[in-house]
């Protein structure tokens, strides 16, 4: 039997996680991998964990420290472990998240096969003004320079990479869970009832507009309720902000803010029994709340951009808003509006919800991303220069 496959993944928070994007897709992606003679390595933020095992589910970790502030937390995590990595026996160090490019140089010097996720164009996203935006372009060129195998989860983010950096670049996009049935019953301490709220999903950072959201929300004077998961962990300005609107509105009994969600059960069941999922994130790729949307059988009314055109297929699958509250807050009257036709062909709100399970095709099935990530590490391996 051939020796397994050796890799370690820099860059997320840790494994098993529970909540965010980059560590949703690792934990689908591992626990493929292991059945695939691959032995796996995740370097985690010692900070995160108070037990720290060895393993978990035959994946070996290793904790690293790092600086607890939010510009250098996770890059000096990575060089770190960059560094504890070179020294150990890997075949394919596989990184997420742009501003890890430039540790490619380090790991071109030891000789080390390499893949990155790329993610989105971080370098365009408000938080990251001046420097910090400058770092995350030149990041993502680094990337593209020192990387074996540069990943895009997205058609539109391979072309910005090929337009920008002339590097070709792997699309391998993001995947949704397999759906069951969730009761309205695990909505009980929110009060909430199936086709009576609004929904929001992710964290509180200004490129994912939910000011503009909430803005929409209050000025047609729903009956419904507007339902926010998310939060933002380093308690930004814009996050604490938003949490203010919600506490000191005079409808702030419709505005509902359950913070995070860990429990997968519960957010199935808040995609599943929402009257509209509103998705206003604006860079990035395939953003892994639209996918769970689709694949959780909700109506999904989206900002719109390339990104988030490519994956509800033009229309298809969903509909779309401009960036601004009156576009949106238009939107949700028409969707209000429909809801209480009796024509199911005019009830746009039902008919989406659907046709959404359809989006989710192979490309975002966990089983097929799991494969194509295996296949490009592989490929490596076969290069024959380990």
């Amino acid at each position: 039997m051939d020796r397994p496959l050796k890799i370690s993944i820099i860059g997320v928070k840790g494994y098993p996680y529970v909540y965010g994007g980059y560590e949703t897709l690792i934990k689908e992606l591992v626990e493929r991998l292991i059945h695939k003679n691959v032995q796996i390595t995740v370097y985690c933020h010692r900070s995160l964990f108070k037990e720290r095992p060895v393993s978990y589910q035959n994946v070996q970790l290793v904790y690293m420290p790092s600086i607890e502030l939010k510009a250098f937390t996770q890059l000096v995590h990575s060089f770190l472990s960059t560094i504890h990595a070179c020294f150990q026996k890997n075949d394919v160090l596989f990184y997420v998240n742009a501003a890890n490019g430039p540790l490619g140089i380090i790991t071109r010097l030891f000789g080390i096969k390499t893949v990155i996720n790329v993610d989105g164009m971080e370098w365009l996203r408000p938080k990251w003004k001046g420097i910090g935006a400058k770092y995350y372009q030149i990041a993502a060129k680094m990337a593209t320079q020192y990387f074996d195998i540069v990943v895009t989860d997205a058609y539109e983010m391979k072309k910005t990479y090929l337009e920008l950096f002339n590097k070709q670049t792997t699309m391998i996009a993001y995947g949704a869970d397999k759906v069951q049935t969730a009761p309205l019953e695990l909505l009980q301490k929110w009060g909430l009832a199936t086709n009576e709220y609004y929904l929001i999903v992710g964290r509180l950072i200004p490129d994912n507009n939910a000011h503009l959201i909430v803005e929409a929300f209050l000025s047609i004077k729903s009956n419904k309720k507007l339902v926010i998961v998310g939060d933002d962990i380093f308690n930004d300005p814009y996050a604490s902000n938003i949490k203010n609107i919600i506490s000191h509105n005079k409808h702030s009994n419709q505005l509902i803010f359950t913070g995070y969600v860990k429990d997968a059960a519960v957010l199935s069941a808040l995609y599943q029994h929402s009257f509209i999922y509103l998705h206003g994130h604006e860079f990035g790729g395939t953003n892994p709340t639209i996918v769970k949307a689709m694949a959780e059988g909700t109506c999904i009314l989206a900002l719109n951009t390339r990104f988030n055109r490519e994956v509800l297929q033009e229309g298809r699958i969903g509909d779309f808003f401009e960036k601004d509250a009156k576009s949106l807050a238009n939107k949700m009257i028409e969707a209000e509006a429909s809801e209480i036709t009796e024509a199911s062909e005019n009830n746009w709100v039902k008919n989406y919800k659907e046709n959404s399970p359809m989006g989710i095709k192979d490309i975002y099935q966990w089983d097929y991303i799991a494969e194509q990530y295996y296949q490009s590490f592989t490929s490596l391996q076969h290069e024959g220069n380990f």
